[in-house]
């Protein structure tokens, strides 16, 4: 039969934390080494359970294990079971919104007398208990070191995008007028009215220019988010997508680098606008709309 291990706070039905009274707790099974009661949903099995190649616990051991573990595990844990795999424990968390403290192995368990170190020449059983535990305690704390870094990486994206959806859309309307006032040249309207058009040429190329330097006041931040989670699970689409911005895969970023930010949008719209003038220029000398 499976027994139950504490963990710090019970579980309600829907699997949140809460405080519980010190009756629902089973005596010997969830007071903690500091004398408080916990509630339990961390499992082991009846026959054993595999942590590795080369180690397997007992229901005892396993029991004994989480019993010291319980004073020092986070209260964002919802339940520990054995992996679908057969190896080691799959560790349940409540959502993480990014902006906790990134999750680590608390000072109180280095305090704690029946964790500390015991050599195995003096004490076989406590060294096997003593290092299985380290070693569940230390894997929890990685796997939602592992979770948080994701969703720290979702809320810097979204204090850095702000207004970015709408300086985004104002640069697409200004590249789409700059786009039809470069096609109209090519047009035979155009030869009877050549300097107003590319009058309206020039016009239409500063308005992208300024609508680029604006979205890239925001993708500046962006950039740097970027970089700052460089090593997160998450792609950088993927993670403004789980952001809300599914668009953004769209967006012209740039690269954000230790402070320094390059391939900017405004630099695109540069090289676009140096292109439409080289052109500009070559027909005017070939036509002879340039002499005189």
């Amino acid at each position: 039969m499976a027994s139950t291990i504490p963990l710090r706070t019970p579980l309600d039905e829907s699997e949140l934390p809460h405080p519980a009274p010190a009756a629902a707790v089973k005596p010997g099974v969830g007071a903690t080494a500091r004398g408080q009661s916990t509630g339990t949903l961390i499992h082991d099995q009846g026959e054993g359970m595999a942590l590795g190649s080369t180690v397997t616990i007992t229901p005892d051991e396993h029991r004994q294990i989480f019993e010291r573990l319980a004073p020092h595990l986070p209260p964002y844990l919802r339940k520990v079971e054995p992996h679908p795999s057969g190896w080691g424990l799959r560790y349940e968390f409540a959502p993480f919104t990014g902006r906790e403290n990134a999750p680590a192995v608390p000072s109180s368990r280095y305090d704690d007398p029946r964790l500390k170190y015991v050599p195995a020449s003096e004490d076989p059983a406590e060294h096997r208990l003593r290092e299985v535990a380290d070693r569940i305690l230390s894997d929890l704390y990685d796997k939602a070191y592992e979770e948080w870094k994701d969703a720290a990486y979702v809320a810097d994206l979204r204090q850095a995008v702000k207004d970015a959806p709408d300086r985004w859309k104002a640069y697409e309307r200004e590249l789409k007028a700059l786009q039809a006032a470069y096609d109209y040249l090519r047009t035979p309207q155009a030869a009877s009215e050549w300097p107003a058009a590319i009058s309206r040429l020039v016009d239409a190329q500063e308005r992208a220019r300024a609508a680029a330097i604006a979205f890239d006041e925001r993708a500046r931040d962006i950039a740097a988010a970027h970089y700052k989670h460089l090593y997160a699970d998450l792609g950088q689409v993927q993670a403004l997508t789980k952001a809300g911005y599914p668009e953004a895969k769209d967006w012209h970023v740039g690269d954000g680098f230790d402070g320094y930010f390059s391939d900017s949008l405004k630099e695109a719209v540069n090289r676009l606008i140096e292109q439409q003038e080289t052109h500009v220029t070559k027909v005017a000398r070939l036509s002879g709309m340039g002499a005189g």
